[in-house]
């Protein structure tokens, strides 16, 4: 049984020992898994255990056609650019071709994954302006999905996470699917972030969208089951505070306030204040330095030139280490020399992710996009950097494998290169995007945006060498390599000298070296690329569909 019938199998008994699935019919499904024909049919059969009782999910599931074609990785050369051995990756096509030809070379290995999918009245065609009151087209929000998170959940680590942007009305539903998909023990939580301000006659707050959060195995998050202690703290304070203040705002501020003044309380840190060799010292009981011995060298404010008062019995630290700190900028100041100089805070991630309610100004991340396209109107309600990159930061290590299927503008390769910069990262990015031609993008979205997104903010010109771009007067380009790819087709029956699929597919777009015998390649084609075989329905044929569908 290779590895995804293997995954769809334990997911079958997870959902027995969740008792959401009876054991009775687990064993049929997996009988019928075990002897399914492909990988694709495997899937399908899987999927007839995955609507069950306790969310009450219940969706008319469209099942995408099978296509005699086989889906792979053919290098566009005019896009690609840079000669880096590990470069960031961008696929363009339908994203479902793309996941199953990344498990080919990527499974178990993406860290992080972002999706911001298409669920708003302008991204899902004329249907979705009764989105909110017709099911039928949120049935084909939520099938469209349903495929792409099973690929998806193949992909990330053990440790791996899943963020999905998603908007208030499609949010109870969207949540509900991947706790279908994901298990509801593995849902870590849900960021609020405010988009932009809100002057809504009604009084409600509806500027703001979510971000709903699933680990592959929350077991493997040691991080975040110590989380769970702080959100309890916090959330805690929240019902205190709501009894206090008359406004959500009001209790907002407060609870920022208290978070600050208690994160070494939250984070399970003794407070120190002081420079010593630890880090940091305070003259409390608690302190460690309660000896005499130590430095008494003049510690000389900045600003004012005077001598900080000493520690009772003197600094821990030698005086060239401490210099050697301050030249690197990591000792805080006082106002004056009244107060003892600090060693900077690394502020804990987990703390601050507890913050729960971001505010990054989605007009801001549109401002910026055009600034680096020097045009307006390119792409619809972009991201900000912020957000992403603090979702990236919180949940991996700089070195991790990231990954986002509803590219869009390319905003999450953009983050990836940023946090790079800031740290020195190593981490690498991988998008994928449908080249969706729409009116101001007439070559495509992948095309006209993503590709020539990056290709600036990383080099710093065009692809045409045109360098007349804002963005450049007041950033320097991130440097990398890119490299493109594009879902090809071609046809399994086909034997045509050169134009089979033994003759068009690249092993080395796969992460691997070039075959030495043919029988070798055979075998890889046969066993990796059967699960290709899927097509996927353009918007045009559902949208015929569906009128079809409304006249009867």
């Amino acid at each position: 049984m290779n590895k995804t019938r293997e995954e769809l199998v334990a997911d079958l008994q997870r959902r027995v020992s969740d008792h959401i699935l009876e054991p009775s019919n687990a064993a049929l499904l997996e009988k019928l898994i075990m002897q399914a024909s492909d990988d694709n049919e495997a899937l399908m059969i899987a999927s007839l255990g995955t609507t069950y009782k306790r969310t009450g999910l219940h969706f008319d599931k469209r099942l995408e056609r099978p296509s005699a074609d086989i889906h792979y990785l053919r290098r566009n050369e005019a896009l690609s650019f840079g000669n880096d051995e590990n470069p960031h990756r961008l696929v363009i096509g339908d994203n479902q071709h793309a996941l199953q030809n990344l498990l080919i070379q990527y499974r178990g290995q993406v860290d992080v994954i972002y999706i911001d999918p298409p669920y708003g009245k302008d991204s899902m065609g004329q249907f979705a302006e009764t989105n909110y009151e017709n099911a039928i087209t949120r049935d084909n929000l939520l099938s469209m999905l349903h495929p792409r998170l099973m690929l998806a959940r193949q992909l990330l680590s053990d440790s791996g996470v899943i963020f999905c942007s998603i908007d208030d009305r499609n949010q109870a539903y969207v949540k509900c699917l991947f706790d279908d998909v994901f298990g509801e023990r593995n849902f870590v939580g849900t960021i609020i972030w405010q988009s932009a301000t809100d002057n809504n006659p009604r009084q409600i707050t509806t500027e703001h969208e979510y971000v709903i959060c699933y680990a592959k195995n929350v077991g493997c998050l040691e991080k975040w089951q110590v989380a769970s202690k702080k959100a309890e703290l916090i959330a805690r304070k929240y019902e205190e505070l709501k009894k206090s203040y008359g406004t959500t705002s009001e209790i907002q501020t407060a609870l920022r306030s208290w978070i600050k003044k208690n994160e070494d309380e939250l984070s399970g840190v003794t407070h120190y204040n002081n420079v010593d060799d630890k880090g940091v010292y305070s003259n409390s009981s608690n302190s460690s330095n309660t000896k005499p011995g130590g430095y008494t060298f003049d510690i000389i404010h900045p600003i004012t030139h005077k001598p900080c008062p000493k520690p009772a019995f003197g600094w821990r630290w030698k005086e060239e280490t401490f210099l050697e700190y301050a030249a690197q900028g990591d000792i805080e100041w006082g106002k004056d020399e009244t107060t003892q100089p600090h060693v900077k805070k690394r502020i804990d991630t987990v703390t601050e992710q507890l913050k729960s309610i971001y505010y990054e100004d989605g007009r801001a991340a549109t401002k910026l996009l055009e600034a680096i396209m020097g045009s307006k109107k390119t792409f619809d309600n972009p991201k900000p950097i912020a957000l992403i990159s603090r979702l990236i930061e919180f949940a991996a290590s700089n070195d991790a494998l990231v990954l986002d299927f509803f590219a869009g503008s390319g905003t999450t390769g953009q983050a990836v290169l940023e946090l790079n910069r800031q740290d020195g990262g190593r981490r690498r990015f991988i998008l994928c995007q449908l080249n969706e031609p729409t009116a101001t993008t007439p070559n495509g979205i992948a095309h006209d945006v993503t590709a020539k997104r990056l290709k600036r903010v990383m080099t710093g010109e065009c692809y045409d060498g045109t360098r007349d771009f804002a963005w450049l007067q007041s950033h320097q380009p991130y440097g990398g390599s890119l490299e493109v790819v594009d879902i090809a087709t071609v046809a399994d029956f086909n034997a045509t000298p050169g134009q089979s699929a033994l003759d068009v597919i690249d092993e080395t777009l796969y992460g691997l070296p070039c075959f030495g015998t043919m029988e070798q390649k055979v075998n890889w084609v046969a066993t990796n690329f059967a699960p290709t075989q899927v097509g996927c329905e353009s918007d045009h044929e559902w949208r015929a569909r569906r009128m079809e569908a409304d006249n009867r």
